[in-house]
């Protein structure tokens, strides 16, 4: 059980597969439209189930609980020798 007030992160499916826009590429409309939101917990709730909650902005959301307290993961991918020369081309 988490409990009301504790910071988590919910997804919710916005579109389904057959509900993507016309004219996007096919493997993205094969795909369905899930947003992730973190936020507060509005009640009690159980991972796996469904939450509500309220966003820093003060938005109400709903979806499946799927992270307690989560951590802002940031990677830029791997490094690119490439992109490592791009300075020395430029000069």
């Amino acid at each position: 059980m988490v409990k009301k007030g504790t910071y988590v992160q919910i997804r919710a499916m916005i579109l389904q597969a057959g509900e993507r826009a016309a004219g996007i590429p096919e493997d993205t409309a094969a795909t369905p439209l899930v947003m992730w939101v973190k936020g507060h917990l509005t009640q009690d709730s159980n991972l796996g189930e469904q939450a509500e909650i309220v966003t820093a902005t003060g938005r109400i959301e709903q979806g499946i609980l799927e992270e307690v307290e989560p951590v802002t993961r940031l990677d830029y991918g791997q490094y690119i020798p490439e992109i490592g020369q791009i300075s020395s081309v430029v000069r």
